[in-house]
């Protein structure tokens, strides 16, 4: 039975290109085959819980402006929000959702009642799944709103935080394999710092690191079968954080011996905030070996903060997509729209119109990357910059089996004089343009 939320907006199609709907997708057809390989089975498209049906609309200056029938803290506002999701994704006709515990039921008096809670809407969403074609992505646990975790969760100074925070994991980590769920995220909010003045960093690092191993210890006691995912960002709300980025990542990974149990959920919006592109972030986990899933977004460029804002941008998208494609593409991860409305947008068919442009822009970006793959140009004009690598000369460098000194008497034999050649960025750009 409907809530009426929506009121008479019909599940979402594709119609092709001419089609003058609205509401309708005109790039995203999901039986489409790319690459051999459905289209929704590449995108893999997830619907946040925390932005469309938490986020009040305010902002630093002002407060709420979205008005939602399920908000309230208590159970029966919670039951309804289950149902009002439920029935957006059935709208959208996306294969998965993903959530925070705080997300999905109110925090009680205890650990346990909070349990409870997470665990009696968990059993809404296992009977709505059964028929329903939208599956889980992935949960997490959110360490960083309630005032116990202004200091951090797993880096907090007080052990009493740290151990809260981990039952607080269990529990969502148990909920997250009962439904399926095919990850689980690590977003360290206040996992850093905001002043060295009251910060012991080795110290809070090698506390991360531990929290970290009991979750992958963890993981393998149940037998969860899915991903372990950390999820980089620079620094808001803390002034620094330790999961900086890609680079950070794995370096902390490296440490503590975790690099082949953790993998990276990377956000466009994170990653222009430490300073790189989103395909770069991409590329550079695939290279590492720790690319795991995605928070599709997008920033304000005229502003300093994380917007979260829908993906409009092909040439962005499409960029990153390829280096995915080229990768592999996606296993248990996929897309996931980390976006919310403008504060203005106050209409619930707001809702849908923002999901069917940032699917759209997605599907259109995929053609994309495929068609770049397909001609090829790109893979060989990388092969023509680095054959000269495939020498043997080349390979005893690499190898190992020459030294300093005899490659420095090797330079002086042959009387090697190496002359520049082009990068030829702009023809590079100027295919990527034809495909767009």
């Amino acid at each position: 039975m409907s809530t009426g939320f929506f009121k008479d907006i019909t599940p979402v199609r594709y119609e092709g290109r001419e089609s003058e709907n609205p509401l309708a997708y005109r790039w995203y057809d999901p039986d489409r085959i790319v690459l051999g390989k459905r289209m929704e089975d590449h995108l893999r498209f997830a619907v946040c819980y925390w932005h469309n049906f938490c986020w009040p609309g305010g902002d630093p200056f002002g407060g709420q402006t979205f008005e939602r029938p399920w908000f309230g803290d208590d159970m029966d506002h919670a039951r309804l929000k289950a149902y009002v999701a439920f029935e957006m994704f059935d709208i959208l006709d996306v294969p998965f959702f993903c959530f925070h515990d705080r997300d999905i039921a109110p925090e009680g008096a205890s650990l346990a009642e909070s349990n409870k809670n997470v665990r009696e809407i968990a059993e809404i969403f296992q009977k709505k799944m059964a028929s329903s074609k939208t599956k889980l992505l992935w949960g997490t646990a959110n360490l960083f709103s309630n005032r116990r975790y202004m200091a951090g969760a797993a880096t907090n100074p007080d052990p009493d935080v740290f151990a809260y925070a981990a039952a607080q994991v269990k529990n969502c980590i148990d909920v997250t394999k009962e439904l399926g769920g095919e990850n689980y995220v690590l977003w360290g909010g206040r996992e850093g710092y905001e002043t060295l003045l009251n910060t012991d960093m080795a110290r809070e690092l090698d506390q991360l690191g531990r929290f970290l191993s009991l979750v992958v210890e963890y993981k393998h006691k149940i037998g969860f079968d899915g991903t372990i995912l950390i999820e980089p960002k620079p620094q808001e709300p803390t002034k620094h954080q330790y999961d900086y980025d890609v680079a950070s990542v794995y370096g902390f990974l490296k440490r503590y011996g975790l690099e082949n149990e953790v993998k990276v959920n990377i956000e466009v919006g994170h990653a222009v905030l430490a300073g790189h592109s989103f395909e770069h972030e991409v590329a550079l986990a695939a290279a590492l070996g720790i690319f795991g899933s995605c928070d599709i977004n997008r920033n304000d460029y005229q502003s300093g903060w994380d917007t979260d804002q829908f993906p409009m941008n092909v040439q962005e998208v499409a960029l990153a997509l390829y280096y995915i494609l080229k990768s592999g593409g996606f296993t248990t991860g996929g897309l996931n729209f980390d976006a919310k409305l403008r504060r203005q947008s106050i209409d619930p068919a707001d809702l849908i119109h923002a999901h069917v442009g940032g699917i759209d822009t997605c599907a259109r970006a995929l053609l994309v990357a495929a068609d770049l793959i397909e001609r090829g140009d790109l893979s060989r004009a990388l092969e023509d910059r680095y054959a000269k690598w495939g020498s043997d000369k080349a390979q005893a460098m690499l190898k190992g089996e020459m030294s300093l000194s005899g490659i420095a008497e090797m330079v002086e034999r042959e009387r090697v004089n190496p002359s520049p050649v082009s990068g030829r960025q702009e023809y590079l750009e100027n295919i990527l343009n034809l495909s767009l």
